[in-house]
């Protein structure tokens, strides 16, 4: 999933201790160049090495691992998750010292309770410094203190607990990474260097356990990694994107963006990809797709209204989908508020997926993605 660039709630990271600070209202978005001297930018396609770049890429300002699923008992029960990371630099200039750091963490975690029709959506934030969070890779490892992902065999543990929820996943992938864009390379608006480098896992075999209130429960399914570095990307007439990851049931998956314009429409420089069943990748344009909103849900907590459900078109590839949440209250009401939950796909294909809403509501001009 990710999928674009984090903005609004960056900012907040680079000037906030790392207690979660107070919710504010919109902050100037990071979407300009400003602030970006000494840092790295995506500028032309790279080779991409593994396992070295599952880790940290500290040349550049800004990075995330997205981790998403959706998960069932073997009695049907549904679930899904969010597990991500997120690093940003306040420095160009690395500091070499075991409790100083110019790096800041957050990372988010959500479980989606599908029959209860419950969502659990949590935050942290640390600095990366004396063992508190931090990135590697090999061994692969991004962590924020107890919530984590890490290397283990051929399989990545995912681990997350807080309150009363938590999460113990293994998670394997079944088809090599997916470079996104031009070979990797994802352009996301017209300046240059707003890119990012860009790669997604969009399947991965998944089980382990979900626990809610005490009771855990066994759950197996399918996850999705969206993971992106860069140093600036969208641009200033861009006002928050529609995101759409979906493993179709044939075996091939779909990921989507819809960039929106503050004016109205949508920035041609939306775009996707539809990667086969041996993990080809067919990059799609703006062009390409049509993405049509089918009804709205307005959150209790903050009073956004958010779209919910679409129609989606990609008439070259026979495509006519229909994308519905599994439950309508899947926002985190968090330090800047998004909408991120676990979709089913109905029509031409069937599956399931993740979907990603932000920029919408008039507190939040700038949201969160992978």
């Amino acid at each position: 999933m990710q999928k674009a660039l984090v903005l609004s709630i960056l900012m907040l990271v680079s000037c906030r201790p790392p207690a979660p600070p107070e919710r504010a209202s919109a902050i100037a978005a990071m979407a300009q160049t400003k602030g970006t001297e000494g840092f790295a930018k995506a500028l032309k396609p790279r080779a991409f090495v593994f396992p070295a770049d599952a880790g940290p890429h500290p040349e550049f300002q800004t990075e995330w691992w997205y981790y998403t699923g959706n998960l069932a008992t073997p009695e049907g029960r549904r679930f899904g998750y969010q597990l991500t990371f997120f690093r940003r630099a306040l420095t160009p200039t690395p500091i070499a010292d075991a409790w100083r750091t110019n790096q800041i963490y957050f990372a988010h975690f959500t479980i989606s309770d599908i029959a209860q029709q419950a969502f659990y959506p949590f935050e942290r934030w640390s600095r990366g410094a004396a063992g508190l969070a931090g990135a590697q890779s090999p061994p692969y490892r991004v962590w924020l203190e107890s919530w984590q992902a890490e290397q283990v065999g051929d399989r990545v543990r995912l681990r997350a607990a807080e309150a009363d929820v938590s999460l113990d996943l293994y998670v394997q992938p079944v088809k090599p990474p997916a470079l996104q864009g031009n070979r990797g390379l994802s352009q996301k608006s017209a300046g240059v260097g707003n890119a990012s480098y860009y790669y997604s896992l969009s399947r991965m075999a998944s089980t382990g356990t979900i626990t809610i209130k005490g009771q855990p429960f066994a759950v197996k399914g399918s996850s999705w990694l969206d993971r992106e570095w860069s140093t600036s990307g969208l641009s200033g007439q861009q006002s928050g994107w529609d995101w759409f990851s979906l493993q179709l049931a044939d075996g091939r998956e779909l990921m989507l963006y819809q960039l929106r314009l503050k004016q109205g429409g949508m920035d041609p420089y939306s775009a996707g990809s539809l990667i086969d069943r041996q993990g080809q990748v067919t990059p799609l344009k703006y062009s390409d797709f049509q993405i049509t909103p089918q009804g709205q849900w307005k959150s209790p907590t903050t009073g956004t209204v958010y779209p919910s459900g679409w129609a989606v078109a990609i008439p070259s590839q026979g495509l006519n989908l229909t994308v519905k949440p599994y439950q309508p209250n899947q926002e985190l009401p968090l330090t800047f508020a998004y909408w991120e939950g676990a979709v089913q796909v109905t029509g031409s294909a069937t599956g399931q997926g993740y979907v990603e809403l932000t920029g919408y509501g008039e507190k939040q001009d700038r949201g969160v993605h992978r």
